[in-house]
């Protein structure tokens, strides 16, 4: 939990309770389920709730305004992001049933009113938001056609909607497979968080059309 205030020292001390409980939820569910990598599970803060807030650093959702996580799996980045932006709606989708069973139980235990899950896959989906998140779960190429057509035309926030997808550096390949009319930015991880885990992560922006 440390690294999170270490990032984020503004934090309310509802959001520090909701933050630490995530551990022994996690913990529980990820004996029963595997959502992250049993070795992994003691590093939960740094490698998976600290990195979806990667996507705090680069936009503060505004209130009212409605996020979809595509492909949440357990919960990233959506659970630690509803977490952070409490009047800020997200809905978590995911084609496979128990995950989205722990998202639920996990949203209910902390009492997060603003998280919606959802079984099914995004691109049957009709439904209308400001931005689409995601983790590394398919190529920049799919994310972006599933993602575009989702998105509202009204913008509300500083920067126009759009995908915001959290990735490793076969990004840098992937961008070139896009379209010359769409409009990509990428930034470093690293810039805003210091730690060596972050030196390859990505988070890539595509604006709607």
């Amino acid at each position: 939990m440390e690294i999170i205030l270490k990032y984020f020292p503004s934090l309310t001390e509802e959001q520090k309770k909701k933050f630490t409980a995530l551990f022994e939820l996690y913990k529980d569910w990820n004996e029963k389920i595997n959502l992250v990598s049993r070795k992994d599970i003691d590093a939960l803060y740094l490698h998976h709730v600290l990195h979806s807030l990667a996507i705090a650093k680069f936009l503060r959702f505004q209130p009212g305004a409605k996020v979809l996580d595509l492909g949440t799996g357990g919960g990233f980045p959506g659970i630690p992001l509803a977490i952070f932006f409490p009047e800020t709606e997200f809905i978590l989708v995911d084609s496979i049933g128990k995950k989205i069973k722990v998202v639920e139980d996990i949203a209910e235990q902390l009492g997060l009113t603003n998280v919606k899950a959802i079984v099914g896959r995004v691109e049957s989906l009709k439904i209308t938001v400001d931005f689409v998140v995601t983790r590394a779960v398919a190529s920049l190429r799919d994310l972006t056609f599933w993602s575009l057509k989702h998105l509202s035309a009204k913008s509300i926030h500083a920067i126009p909607n759009g995908l915001i997808a959290l990735k490793g550096p076969a990004f840098k390949e992937e961008r070139k497979e896009l379209g010359k009319k769409d409009y990509v930015e990428s930034y470093a991880i690293s810039k805003w968080f210091s730690d060596s885990y972050f030196e390859e992560k990505y988070l890539v922006y595509v604006q709607g059309r």
